[in-house]
C-alpha cells in the first residue's frame, strides 16, 4: 500500500529553509484577487486599502500567505514524507488551518519543521494530516495544519479521526458578499508554488474526474480570508489569530463565490458557496479567530 501510516507518523521531523520577499507576497495577493473589483470597491487598483496588498511601499501580509511562503513547501514536503507515496490525481485538499504567532514579515528567511501527526482511515479514502511549524531568528511565525484527502487509500484499519461539524447560527448572516473568480485565476495562483496540473491541464483534470481544471482550494481559502479582513476587520491583517476551513466542494475558474459572515465575539463564522451552481457548498466549518 502506498501509505504506511505508522512509518509516516513516527518519522523524524523534516526541516526546510524558506525564503520570500515582497514580490512573492504581491504575486500571492494578486493570485487571490487583490486589485480586482468587488461589490465594496469599484476602483480597487488605486484604492488605498487595496494598495496594502499590491504596492511594496504600503505592503501588509495576509496571514494565508503562510500556505505558499517559500513556494508552498509545506504541502510538497508532506507528500514526500516517509511512508507516503500517492498519485496526485487521487489527491484533494481536505482542510486547512493557519495559526499566526505574530505578524508575517514582508520578506524573510525561516526554518520550517514538518511532521505527519496523523493518518486517518475514512474507508474508501485516507486523510493525511501534515503539520508545518515555521520560525525565524526572532521566534515562531506560524503553524499550518493541512488535511490531504487521498481517494482509494483507505481501508487499512486506522482511526477514522474527528468528524465534528460547525453549526452556523440560526439567523441571517451579518454580511453577505460575492467574489468573482477570473477565468485565468488558477493560472496566476499556481505561480505561487502549487504546480499540480489538476488546476491547469484539461487532460489531467479529466483523469481526476473533472470536465475541466478546478481552482486551487487554497486560492479560495485566500480569497475568503481577504474578504473577511476587508469587510469585517477593517483591512487589519494583523488582527487575524487563526483561520480554519474544510474544503467542501470545488470551484471552477469564472464562477462567483458567495461569502456569508456571522460575527461573534473574537471570531467570524463563514460559509462559502458557488453562487452560479445553486449555492453548492465550497468552504464549510470555516472560522476566523481575531483580536
Amino acid at each position: 500500500m502506498p501509505i504506511d501510516a505508522a512509518k509516516a507518523t513516527s518519522a523524524e521531523p523534516r526541516t526546510t529553509e524558506l525564503a520570500w520577499d515582497h514580490k512573492d507576497v504581491q504575486l500571492y495577493h494578486l493570485g487571490i484577487g487583490a486589485g480586482a473589483a468587488t461589490p465594496e470597491k469599484a476602483h480597487p487598483a488605486t484604492d488605498p486599502d487595496e494598495l496594502r496588498y499590491t504596492l511594496e511601499s504600503a505592503l501588509h501580509v495576509l496571514p494565508s500567505f503562510a500556505t505558499v511562503a517559500g513556494g508552498g513547501m509545506a504541502l510538497a514536503g508532506g507528500l514526500s514524507a516517509p511512508g507516503i507515496d500517492v498519485d496526485l490525481a487521487a489527491v484533494l485538499h481536505g482542510g486547512q488551518t493557519v495559526t499566526v504567532h505574530r505578524a508575517l514579515p514582508v520578506g524573510g528567511r525561516a526554518t520550517q519543521t514538518s511532521t505527519v501527526p496523523a493518518v486517518y482511515d475514512k474507508g474508501k479514502a485516507a486523510v493525511i494530516v501534515l503539520r508545518s511549524e515555521v520560525a525565524d531568528d526572532e521566534g515562531p511565525l506560524w503553524t499550518c495544519d493541512t488535511q490531504i484527502f487521498v481517494r482509494g487509500e483507505g481501508g487499512f484499519g486506522g482511526e477514522r479521526g474527528p468528524s465534528a461539524r460547525l453549526e452556523l447560527p440560526d439567523r441571517a448572516p451579518d454580511l453577505s458578499t460575492e467574489r468573482v473568480i477570473r477565468p485565468d485565476q488558477a493560472l496566476l495562483y499556481r505561480l505561487s508554488g502549487d504546480w499540480n496540473p489538476l488546476h491547469a491541464d484539461p487532460e489531467f483534470a479529466k483523469l481526476a474526474g473533472f470536465d475541466r481544471p478546478i481552482l486551487h482550494g487554497l486560492c479560495t481559502y485566500g480569497v475568503t480570508l481577504k474578504a473577511v479582513v476587508d469587510t469585517v476587520l477593517g483591512g487589519e491583517v494583523a488582527r487575524v489569530r487563526s483561520y480554519t476551513t474544510r474544503f467542501a466542494g470545488v470551484v471552477f475558474p469564472g464562477e462567483a463565490l458567495r461569502i456569508r459572515l456571522w460575527q461573534e465575539p473574537g471570531r467570524v463564522l463563514v460559509s462559502v458557496t458557488a453562487a452560479d451552481r445553486d449555492e453548492a457548498p465550497v468552504l464549510a466549518d470555516t472560522v476566523v479567530e481575531h483580536s
